[in-house]
């Protein structure tokens, strides 16, 4: 150690003020990237939730700004924010500036909130010290209250004036700090789905979604809550009709720890086409479930286990069903409340109070076994269905043990494993073309436009593995990677690794593409997953890369009409420069410009022009310069190289402004 180092008591200190967040996001929001950012929103909106929840006003708006700053408002009985005798300060240093504060801890005596969504009086002082300014206006109890906050710090007090109007609830507008956040464009689809899900589970309820960049705007509200979600997700092609029921319960986590109250609305079906699960508890999207996955998974396991005994359904030393067996085929929301709650942390992505466990369990195991009583027809067709998917399941694993004999097998049967992978005609590896796209919507497209003879497509479904951070044994788990991984036929680089013997070396002698064409949407998001699958193929098939068989296809941005008297011609531009400088040449005739849509909108006709066609296509081929430049460009773009990744983004990011434009 050097000896310049000193470590006694002078050594000791505490972060102070809004430091405490500005410095430290990662603690209260989970993150310093886009998903902390995502939270911090979040925390203001589960704020008018919980007024809207106790009867305090229908409606919440929700507006994001051109300039990224965010905007709630609500119509409930507004934030106190005057003088606060019991504690002798403001009410809004208690609310904006304290952390751990708030009028949620007695919920069990006081009543104000009973089933709370802001519980931890993180969330508005948390939001507050990591926002670049943040503006408070309050109307309640005959006034109008404003604040204005900057960096953290409080500007000009508290302004109080008299008010005869209507008008009651709050409104908060920030904007994200970017020296606290590493990312704070949100993208609108994640606004959309978080007000949908409020939607869903707090019926009844409107939330009202303004995007200023764009003018548009929505409306949100299920006035049957979760059993209209439900039915929404069935379609016409279900096996079961909803089967909704509710429950109330009073218990505690350990006997040392007071009771609390319980409720939860459950509603199930059974499907093929579309089955999913969602938990929520105090209207909380729950990613992990905690509590309620594990109840879901006892309940509907111990009921159907049951079944299959009692009806003989087993074959000879068969193993019994498992959850996994049972959710491929189930539709199930969960949307649970409780006066006390224990989040795993302060981001809320789940729960673990023992007694809301074993609540849930009883609830779903004895309602569920009701229905199997009623609908006997229809719960025998489920249990067929629950031991083909356990049966199959079963013998998929057995085949991945083998997964060399897998890779290698005939091309017809590798393919017919693929779910909505569609073939080409051609057996000619010289000519053959695979394009992966971006969502079924965008197969649809591709596949319309494509010519069948040489031109095969393939759908990710969702994002892509970061194949840079992600284990081995994580990738070889992930099914979108493994069928890309069979379609190509040739295997995978895994020097050094040993222990994944099942897995056959790579060899390009076996791939069964000419072509491998990455095909993805022309905004953020798109050029995202593009990096990703690059990733992917970067760390497992190199040798494509340096072989020059990766190639990505550009999507126009822009369609542009141009009219000269009789004369009509249909222009691309694939940037904003690109579209300027058409513009300057046609300046006589008529002139529409349209913004291109994504792939999965677009008209076949346009998909083969400028997408498709190997004659008028924009096709890069991925070479790579060199090794070390190669490994350090996906280092700063997906790697841990966090620093490397800001100086890049401030050294080069006026580069990719086209790109933000695309938003």
């Amino acid at each position: 150690m050097p000896k310049n180092k000193k470590y006694d008591n002078e050594s000791i200190s505490a972060l102070k003020g809004a430091d405490r967040v500005r410095l430290r996001p990662s603690v209260i929001f989970g993150s310093d990237d886009l998903n902390g950012c995502k939270h911090s929103f979040f925390e203001i909106l589960s704020n008018s939730i919980d007024e809207a929840r106790e009867g305090y006003g229908s409606v919440i708006t929700v507006t994001r700004f051109a300039d990224n700053s965010l905007e709630v408002i609500d119509e409930g009985r507004g934030i106190p924010l005057d003088y606060n005798p019991k504690e002798e300060r403001y009410n809004w240093e208690l609310v904006y500036c304290e952390l751990y504060a708030g009028g949620k801890y007695n919920n069990l005596e006081s009543g104000n909130y009973q089933y709370s969504l802001g519980l931890n009086g993180l969330g508005a002082c948390a939001t507050q010290y990591a926002s670049e300014y943040f503006e408070v206006s309050v109307y309640r109890d005959g006034f109008h209250y404003e604040l204005s906050f900057e960096k953290g710090k409080n500007i000009g007090g508290l302004k109080k004036t008299a008010y005869k109007g209507s008008k009651r609830g709050s409104r908060q507008k920030w904007r994200p700090d970017r020296d606290v956040f590493t990312e704070i464009i949100i993208p609108l689809d994640y606004f959309k789905q978080v007000l949908r899900q409020q939607a869903i589970i707090n019926a009844g309820i409107r939330f009202h979604l303004i995007d200023e960049a764009s003018g548009e705007s929505w409306d949100f509200v299920y006035p049957e809550g979760i059993k209209g979600h439900v039915e929404e997700l069935l379609g016409t092609t279900g096996l079961t009709e909803p089967y909704y029921f509710t429950g109330e319960g009073r218990g505690r986590d350990r006997k040392d720890k007071e009771d609390y109250q319980v409720k939860a609305e459950i509603c199930f079906a059974f499907s093929n086409d579309n089955p999913g699960i969602e938990y929520y508890h105090n209207s909380s999207w729950l990613e992990y479930g905690g509590s309620p996955d594990r109840a879901a998974r006892s309940a509907f396991v111990a009921v159907l286990d049951s079944l299959a005994k009692e009806q003989n359904r087993y074959q000879a030393e068969e193993s019994k069903i498992s959850f996994r067996d049972i959710e491929d085929s189930l539709i199930l929301v969960i949307s649970s409340f409780s006066s006390f709650s224990s989040y795993e942390n302060q981001t809320k992505k789940a729960i673990n109070n023992r007694y809301i466990q074993a609540f849930l369990s009883d609830l779903i195991r004895e309602n569920f076994h009701v229905w199997v009583i009623e609908h006997q027809k229809e719960a025998l067709i489920i249990l067929d269905q629950v031991l083909v998917n356990k049966r199959s399941r079963e013998r998929a694993e057995s085949q991945r043990r083998n997964l060399k004999k897998k890779l290698s097998g005939q091309i017809d049967n590798i393919y017919n494993r693929v779910d909505n992978f569609v073939d080409c005609r051609s057996k000619d590896v010289n000519r053959r073309e695979l394009y992966i796209v971006e969502g079924n919507s965008a197969l649809g497209s591709v596949k319309m436009a494509r010519n069948a003879e040489f031109q095969a497509v393939i759908p990710l479904r969702g994002k892509i593995l970061n194949c840079l951070k992600a284990s081995y044994t994580q990738i070889f788990k992930n099914d979108i990677i493994m069928d890309l991984i069979k379609l190509l036929g040739c295997g995978i680089h895994l020097e050094g690794h040993s222990k994944l013997k099942d897995v056959p070396d790579f060899n390009i002698d076996n791939l069964r593409w000419d072509k491998i064409i990455i095909c993805t949407d022309a905004d953020v998001d798109g050029f995202q997953i593009r990096t990703l699958i690059l990733a992917m193929f970067y760390r497992l098939t190199p040798q494509l890369i340096e072989e020059g068989k990766i190639h990505i296809v550009e999507s126009p941005l822009f369609e542009i009409s141009h009219q000269a008297g009789k004369d009509q011609k249909t222009y691309f531009a694939y940037s904003d420069r690109e579209k300027n400088g058409l513009l300057d040449k046609l300046k006589t005739g008529k002139v529409h410009v349209q913004r291109s849509k994504g792939l999965g909108e677009n008209e076949p006709e346009m998909m083969w022009i400028t997408t498709m066609n190997p004659d008028t296509r924009r096709l890069y081929q991925v070479y790579p310069e060199d090794a070390d430049s190669t490994f350090e460009m996906f280092d700063i773009l997906l790697g841990n190289n966090l620093e490397g990744r800001k100086a890049y983004i401030s050294e080069h990011g006026h580069r990719y402004m086209d790109m933000l434009d695309v938003v």
